[in-house]
This record gives C-alpha cells, sequence and structure tokens, in this order.
C-alpha cells in the first residue's frame, strides 16, 4: 500500500511539474496601421505545432512549452520569432523586400528582388476571382505585354497568345506551355484552374533561354497548389453564374414591313430606270417581290394580303391590310409562315456550375494536396456546352535528411458538344451560326408552323425552315442559304469532342553536399481524343447530299516524355551569393492520328459508329515523331542584396532539323542593381524599392513541323498489287534555326510603404534567318519549299502599375492597369518571295495582306474606298495613265499594284488591360477590362451586307443606311 501511495505521489508532482512547464498562449498579430493580419501563420519553433490567425488576427496554442520560440510570418511582411508568452500582442512590419518575393522560373524558384529578366505573375487569388473555363484566361488584360485573343464563341474556347508581338511569318509564334516544370502540349482546359497555384509568364532573353529551342515566343508557367506544412483544411468551392452575348448587333433593318418595303424601293427604281411606267414599275414590283432570287425577288413573304390587293401600296408603304401568318398548302399539311428574330433565336443566357474540392496538409516529413472538380458550362449560342472532370493527387516526401522526393498524377476527361458551329467569330465571314444569322433577312422563319401557328415537332425534334421548298413547296424557296438552317441543325447534327488527359511528374532531390543538390525529374503525359461529326439526313442539305446520313470520325492520340538531370549549386560567402545550374534535358513526342468517314447510315440516331453506315468515302492516318535534346547551364551572383548579374547558356538539338544542322547555341545574360540599398537613398523613406535590370539574349525556333528538311513522297495505289510513290514536297536539309534576340531594360520601383508598385520597360525582339516558305517557278514540278531566309523585328514599352488606395481593418480597395505600346516590322524578305509592291514597298500577298520590307505584319492591302458619286454609285480609287489619281466605279478593274493601297494593320497600336477590387466584411467584388486601341479589321460579314441587292442576291439581311 505504502508504494502504491508513493508511485501516486511521484506521478502527481511529475504532472504539476509538466504544468507548470507548459503555457496556453493567447494573442493577437497586427501590422503597422494596428490592422488585423488575417491568416498569419504561427508556429513553435522547432516543431510542426503550429496555427493560422483568424479574421480577428487572433490566435490560440495550448500545451506550449516554456522557454519556446514562436516564428510569426506573412507574405509581404517581415518574419518575426518571439518568446512564447501566455499573453502575447505582436506587429508584423511590412517588408517591401519580401512581397511577392519567390517567383517560379526557369527549372525552379528566384526571389523577386533578385530576378534580372522579365515576367509577370498571376497568382491563385485572381484565379479565384474569375469564373474562367480554361486557366489562361485570366491572363488576357493581367500581364503586359501578353496579347491574348479567341476566334471561337464555343464554352471551351482557348485563347491564343502572343508575347511581345509576332516573330516569324511561317513558324510558329506561341510560347511554350510548361507545367508543373514539363514541357505542356495537351488541352489547356484540361488544367482545372483551381488547382493552380500561380502562372508566370517569361518575356525576355534571361528569363526564358534556359528553354533554348521551345522558348523563343516566351514562356507561360503553370504552377499546381502543394500541401501546407503548417495544418490541414478541406475546402469546397461551388461556383455558379451567368453569361450572355456581350456584342452588339449590327444596325440592320430588324422589322419584317420595313425591310419589304426597301426592296420593293429597289425593285421600283431599277423598273422605272428600265423605261417603265409608274403604274407599271408599281406592279411589278410587287409581282417581282414573291419571285424567285434570279429574278430580284425574296422567294416568299410572311405577309397575306386580300385577294387583288397589292402588298406594297403606290406610295411604298406596306398595304394596312397585310396581315403575319401566310398560309401554305402543301401535300395536305398546312403551314404558316411567321418571321423570327434568328439572332434571338440563335443565342441564349448560358448556365454554367462548377464544383471543386481539395484536401491539402502535412507534417515535418511531408505535404499533399488532392482535388476533384466538376465543370458544367453551356455555350451562348444553342447546341454548345462543356462538361469536365478533373482529379489530382500531389504530395512530397522527406524520405532521408538528404533525399526529398514527390509526385503529381493528374487526370481530365471532358466533352464538348457544337452542334451549331461556332468555331469562328461574327466577323470572320466563315460560314458558321453567327454569320448566318447575321445575314438573314427579317422576313424568314427558323421554325415551320402548323396552320394554327404552332411550331412543328416529330420524332427528329422541331422542324425549320431550310428555305429549300422541301415542306413548304417548289415555289417558297428562301434565296439565301438555301438547304441551311443552322439553328434547328444545331440539335440534329453531332459535333463532339471527347477528350482525355492522364499526367504524371515525379522527382527526387539529393542533397550530396554542403550547397550541392541533384535533382531528377521525370514526366510523361498522355492525350487522347476522340471526335464525332454527323450530317443529318432529314432536311436541307443533309437530306439533299446524304439521304441516309453522314459521319465522320478521328482519333487524335499523342504521348510525351520529358527527363531533365540537374545540378545545383548555392552558397553564400560573406556578401557574395552564388548560385550554378547545370543539367540535361531530353523531350520525346508520339503522334498518331487516324480518320474515316461513312455515308448511308442504318439508324440515324441509334447508331452514329462507322460500322454503322455502309458506304466507304475515305479513311488514312500517320504517325509523328518529334524530338528535342538540350544541355543547360546558368550562373547566378549577387553582392550583398545589392548588384545581380546572370548568365544562362544551352545547346539545342532538334528532330526538326538535318543531322548535320540540329544543334543550335543560345544564351543570354543579364543585370540589375537595387539602388535603395544604397547609403545614399536611406533617408529616401517614400521610396521602399527602386531597381534597374537589363539583359541581352538569344533564343531559337523549331517550330515549323516535321520532316521538312527532306523530300517526302505519297503512296499510291497502281496496277494490280503495285505501288506507285509521286513526289509531295522538296525537302531542304540546310535549314536550322530561326534566331530571336531578345534586348530588355527596365526600372522596377515600389513607393509609399509599397502601396504604389510599377515597372516601365522597354523591349526589342530581332528575328534572322527565319523560316519562312519560299516559292520557285511551277515548270520545277514543285511548289517550293523552307528556307532560313527574312530578318523582321519588334520594339516597344511595357508599362505596368498597381497600388492599394484605401486599406482599413475591414476595406481593402486594390487597383493595377497595364500598357503594351510596340511596333512590328518585317525587315528583309528573299527576293523570290517579292512579287508585288505596295506604295514602293517589295514583298508578296497572301489573301487580303501584304507581306513587305518596312513594313509590319498583316498589312492590308486592299482596294480603296474613295465614297460615292452624284449617282449614288460606290467609287474606288485608280490611277490614270498620268500616275494623277482618279476613280472608277468598277472595283473588278483594279488589277495592277499602283492601284492597290495599304491600309493599315491588323496589329494594334497599344494594349493592355485595368482591373480594379473591393474587399469589405468577408464579400469581394473585382472588375477586370482588356483592351485594344488601333489595328484594322476587315469585317466580312458586314462588308457582304454592304452590296446591294441584285439578282441572284438578295434576302439577306440590309443595313439601315441603305433605307
Amino acid at each position: 500500500m505504502r508504494r502504491q501511495m508513493l508511485i501516486f505521489v511521484a506521478t502527481m508532482l511529475v504532472t504539476v511539474s509538466t504544468l507548470a512547464q507548459t503555457l496556453n498562449v493567447r494573442g493577437t498579430v497586427i501590422d503597422e496601421n494596428k490592422e488585423a493580419v488575417i491568416g498569419a501563420s504561427v508556429l513553435v519553433k522547432g516543431s510542426n505545432i503550429g496555427t493560422k490567425t483568424d479574421i480577428y488576427g487572433q490566435f490560440l496554442l495550448d500545451g506550449v512549452r516554456k522557454g519556446s520560440e514562436l516564428v510569426i510570418s506573412y507574405v509581404g511582411m517581415k518574419t518575426q520569432t518571439v518568446q512564447a508568452k501566455a499573453s502575447m500582442s505582436i506587429v508584423l512590419e511590412n517588408d517591401a523586400q519580401m512581397l511577392d518575393e519567390v517567383m517560379v522560373v526557369a527549372f525552379g524558384e528566384q526571389k523577386k528582388s533578385s530576378f534580372t529578366g522579365s515576367a509577370g505573375v498571376v497568382d491563385s487569388k485572381k484565379l479565384e476571382q474569375r469564373q474562367v473555363t480554361n486557366v489562361m484566361e485570366v491572363l488576357q488584360g493581367n500581364v503586359a505585354g501578353l496579347q491574348a485573343y479567341s476566334h471561337s464563341g464555343a464554352p471551351d474556347a482557348a485563347p491564343e497568345f502572343r508575347i511581345r508581338g509576332i516573330s516569324s511569318i511561317n513558324a510558329g509564334k506561341a510560347p511554350l506551355i510548361v507545367l508543373d516544370g514539363a514541357p505542356y502540349d495537351g488541352d489547356w482546359n484540361s488544367i482545372n484552374p483551381s488547382d493552380v497555384a500561380s502562372v508566370t509568364v517569361l518575356k525576355d532573353a534571361a528569363s526564358n533561354a534556359l528553354y533554348g529551342a521551345r522558348g523563343a515566343n516566351g514562356v507561360i508557367i503553370v504552377t499546381t497548389k502543394k500541401g501546407d506544412k503548417s495544418r490541414t483544411s478541406i475546402s469546397l468551392d461551388v461556383k455558379v453564374g451567368t453569361s450572355s452575348r456581350a456584342s452588339n448587333r449590327y444596325e440592320t433593318i430588324d422589322n419584317p414591313a420595313q425591310y419589304i418595303e426597301t426592296n420593293y424601293k429597289a425593285l421600283y427604281n431599277n423598273y422605272i430606270n428600265q423605261g417603265q411606267s409608274v403604274a407599271s414599275a408599281h406592279s411589278n414590283a410587287n409581282k417581282t417581290l414573291t419571285a424567285s432570287s434570279q429574278n430580284g425577288g425574296l422567294g416568299y413573304v410572311p405577309y397575306v394580303v386580300p385577294a387583288g390587293q397589292y402588298l406594297v401600296g403606290d406610295n411604298g408603304k406596306l398595304n394596312p391590310n397585310a396581315t403575319l401568318g401566310n398560309r401554305v398548302y402543301n401535300d395536305g399539311q398546312v403551314y404558316t409562315i411567321m418571321p423570327d428574330d434568328w439572332i434571338d433565336e440563335a443565342y441564349r443566357n448560358a448556365t454554367r456550375q462548377e464544383y471543386n474540392l481539395s484536401i491539402n496538409g502535412g507534417g515535418t516529413n511531408g505535404t499533399f494536396f488532392a482535388s476533384l472538380g466538376y465543370l458544367n458550362a453551356d455555350g451562348i449560342a444553342v447546341g454548345s456546352d462543356y462538361e469536365r472532370y478533373t482529379a489530382r493527387m500531389k504530395a512530397t516526401y522527406q524520405a532521408t535528411s538528404w533525399l526529398n522526393v514527390g509526385g503529381n498524377v493528374s487526370f481530365s476527361r471532358s466533352t464538348t458538344n457544337n452542334g451549331a458551329d461556332v468555331s469562328d467569330t461574327e466577323d470572320s465571314g466563315a460560314n458558321n451560326i453567327y454569320s448566318q444569322i447575321i445575314m438573314m433577312g427579317p422576313i424568314y422563319p427558323v421554325y415551320l408552323r402548323d396552320g394554327e401557328g404552332n411550331i412543328l415537332r416529330n420524332e427528329n425534334g422541331i422542324v425549320g425552315d431550310f428555305g429549300d421548298g422541301q415542306l413548304l413547296g417548289s415555289d417558297y424557296v428562301r434565296p439565301y442559304l438555301t438547304q441551311v438552317n443552322g439553328i434547328t441543325e444545331a440539335s440534329m447534327n453531332t459535333n463532339k469532342w471527347v477528350i482525355t488527359n492522364f499526367a504524371l511528374n515525379g522527382f527526387a532531390d539529393f542533397d550530396i553536399w554542403d550547397g550541392l543538390k541533384a535533382t531528377i525529374n521525370a514526366s510523361i503525359y498522355s492525350y487522347h481524343e476522340d471526335y464525332t461529326s454527323t450530317q443529318q439526313p432529314f432536311y436541307g442539305f443533309g437530306h439533299m447530299s446524304y439521304p441516309n446520313g453522314y459521319v465522320y470520325k478521328y482519333n487524335d492520340d499523342m504521348f510525351t516524355q520529358n527527363y531533365q538531370q540537374l545540378l545545383k549549386y548555392n552558397k553564400k560567402f560573406g556578401k557574395h551569393n552564388v548560385s550554378i545550374l547545370a543539367g540535361h534535358e531530353s523531350y520525346k513526342s508520339n503522334t498518331g492520328y487516324l480518320y474515316a468517314d461513312r455515308k448511308n447510315m442504318f439508324s440515324y440516331w441509334g447508331n452514329q459508329e462507322l460500322n454503322g453506315a455502309t458506304t466507304y468515302l475515305s479513311n488514312g492516318g500517320y504517325k509523328v515523331d518529334y524530338n528535342t535534346e538540350g544541355w543547360i547551364f546558368r550562373g547566378l551572383y549577387d553582392f550583398d542584396g545589392k548588384y545581380f548579374g546572370q548568365l544562362s547558356y544551352r545547346r539545342d538539338a532538334s528532330s526538326r532539323f538535318h543531322p548535320d544542322h540540329r544543334w543550335g547555341n543560345f544564351y543570354s545574360f543579364g543585370g540589375a542593381w537595387i539602388i535603395t540599398k544604397e547609403n545614399f537613398m536611406k533617408d529616401v523613406k517614400w521610396l521602399n524599392e527602386l531597381k534597374l535590370k537589363a539583359s541581352f539574349g538569344q533564343n531559337g525556333n523549331d517550330n515549323i513541323g516535321d520532316f521538312l528538311y527532306t523530300d517526302l513522297y505519297d503512296i499510291n495505289k497502281g496496277d494490280g498489287n503495285d505501288i506507285t510513290l509521286t513526289l509531295s514536297s522538296i525537302g531542304n536539309e540546310n535549314i536550322t534555326w530561326e534566331t530571336i534576340t531578345n534586348i530588355n531594360v527596365g526600372v522596377e520601383f515600389q513607393m509609399f510603404k509599397s502601396r504604389l508598385r510599377g515597372s516601365v520597360e522597354y523591349f526589342y525582339r530581332k528575328t534572322t534567318d527565319m523560316l519562312s516558305w519560299v516559292k520557285v517557278p511551277l515548270e520545277l514540278g514543285y511548289a517550293g519549299s523552307y528556307y532560313n531566309v527574312g530578318d523582321m523585328s519588334n520594339k516597344g514599352v511595357e508599362i505596368e502599375l498597381s497600388g492599394e488606395p484605401i486599406v482599413t481593418k475591414n476595406f481593402r480597395w486594390t487597383i493595377g492597369a497595364n500598357l503594351t505600346a510596340y511596333k512590328n516590322e518585317v525587315l528583309k524578305l528573299n527576293d523570290s518571295n517579292k512579287f508585288n509592291t505596295l506604295d514602293g514597298h517589295p514583298g508578296y500577298t497572301s489573301s487580303s495582306y501584304f507581306y513587305g520590307e518596312g513594313l509590319p505584319m498583316y498589312t492590308w492591302r486592299l482596294r480603296k474606298y474613295a465614297g460615292v458619286n452624284e449617282n449614288g454609285e460606290s467609287m474606288w480609287y485608280k490611277h490614270a495613265d498620268d500616275g494623277s489619281l482618279t476613280t472608277t466605279t468598277d472595283p473588278t478593274s483594279i488589277t495592277l499594284d499602283e492601284d492597290f493601297f495599304d491600309c493599315g494593320t491588323a496589329l494594334p497600336d497599344f494594349y493592355g488591360g485595368f482591373n480594379t477590387g473591393i474587399s469589405a466584411y468577408g464579400i469581394d467584388l473585382n472588375i477586370g477590362f482588356a483592351y485594344s486601341v488601333g489595328g484594322k479589321v476587315m469585317d466580312w460579314t458586314y462588308m457582304q451586307l454592304m452590296q446591294n441587292p441584285q439578282s441572284g442576291l438578295t434576302g439577306m439581311a440590309i443595313p439601315l443606311y441603305q433605307h
């Protein structure tokens, strides 16, 4: 009994002693303005015990040993280490040098203060503020020097990018995408924006020279989120939104009565000009209105008038007795012709739903991040929608004191339906649903209706009017887009993509010796795309061309591998900091493509597979391999955090060139000086940072397609079982790297406790040995081949500003803006490509564009409009025999070079973005704009509307000015 009592007493003494050695710590973290710091990290030094401050800046830690130190940190503020007490109040100071200090760059991370190149960074906060399907969409207007644009209205449309201008005529112009350290060739929509931590845009040679061949047009680095060692968290993000058409309608006649009156007036004037009497012209104009287009008529109209009366009176106005609802009897069926607004019927308010679930956390030995995502987005055009499933798992593990390993696996599967062709924009002139609805006259129905005016439906869905007389009868043929109705076909034609992506990244870091580390990175990526397109057999073009249906399919497969072996050495010698990177990288891509189409389908709705159709039409396929290999070196140096230097070199080889010309050498060097760290600037308190920087370097470009250095042949079937070869293209084994030289000079600044930040940069990019297609005389038996000829330059200025005008405890207002102004110029072309001249500039034409020495890319070479003459006829400028400027009303007579004019370029004068946001009491409101000023656009659709109604060209919409 005594022994048990002694044990009990001893245990109590130990417990009391332990309790006496621990603290329950309560504290508050505030900034210099005495505002709460929300989300600051509070960690017990030397352990994984920690927490975050709440919305009041408060925290609580139980069981902290007496004598322990707490490490309090927050992005943009100086980290503090303080002694743990029962009650604490910690003031964190702003640290301009820590603000966005670490940024993702080529093959790793780097402090922003030591970065000598040019880059723009978009973090996860801006991604969270936008409802975007594609992570790249958020870059538009948020990064100076980057121009983003889209040609499509599809819900999964991905933008195209140009960084600091256009570098080539025929070679690739798009930047390289790097995902978690490895080149990414896949579908951008397969990257869930919710998984992304940051996007870095590298713009100059000092930034992207380490990517060598593939970094010539800039680099966009996408970095996904990783786990947090300090805590484990589960988050569910739900976004619901809607979108609608934002562009204005063309100013066309949308009133059916006014449209008919305008057409009557044109016909009436035509008959008067032919010498007919007023009565005859009036009578014939009314008769012609419902005649065929060849006679200048509209085919059919939606109005009905009492027997013996004209549709349009002799005053040129619609008969007041005319009523909408023209009934037509055909094959025992009664139809009612009623006009529809094609634009209203084609567009809709599209809904969007997105759900993302993520878990992240970690401990002393590792971190993890896992996510699941689902997106369902309708397009603003009928028949278009997008659905996506994503999953990601990312983890790291400190296996030993000298080995750290990690992996990142992701999967996505998406389905895009695009029954209505929304593959291009309204001003493209393409025969898609956009141009169809804009060009359609306001008197024609989208849908057929029964005798009571109800929209007809059958087993195939809503019945549309295809304007070909198939249902209404041969007297009812629509002149414009006969046999076509993109709105109703959107629900009948299949136009579907199913894309599956799988990516796996892994790394191993080895700590070899003091400051010396070896890294092995490996990644594989698999992409598979299934596409199905059908043509309905029931109405219009499909009924006439494929009465039993048509199906087309293709499969596109890509498998890529990327391997890196890197040695890194980082060492500090007093005030000297040295960082050296050396390594090797290899990349391999294998692409396969198969296609086939058939007609005469057994069941259009029941079987849309190739085996569901009986008649073979075509099939084919190919495979392409592409490899690159590179040796890498980079050296970074800084002295006392004031003076910075950088040198990089890469030797690259590409399989797209002949073995004798496969290797290229690319390099860069740069420097920076933080002036505010000098002693003579210590008294300038309002200026937190002033940095000057400059860089120079070269990149290569090989993006011209494969096997262009060798002759290519088509394999054909001969007699019997014989096989014949025919020359497809002539190769040029001497082609090699297109070289781009970059110069960048800039200044960065932060003022007023970093409340105002900005930069101004000048850049100059010159492309030499441009990879250009060179034509040859046709008598040689081939069209031409690629050569390294031609030079081009881009030069301009970037300005970027951001700030926080108002910051209080519960309110924060942020604002940012950027502007890029640049000039592009073709400096030199091959003599063989100088077929034409434009205002004295030699060059060649491609469609309506002119590529000439001394001119920018995409210069418009057009006949120049000169207004109208006294008879109301359009005129164009033309040179007379003596060289003087005159006019002509016949544009087809203008064929000579000197009669075509430089009508500007499609490239903008300047572009950029503006954004502002307010955060108050847990609610965020953000607005962003992207703008482009200057640059001429050819609106092909509106140009067609400008034509005067004439025989064979009626039924289209009419601009208001013609009324």
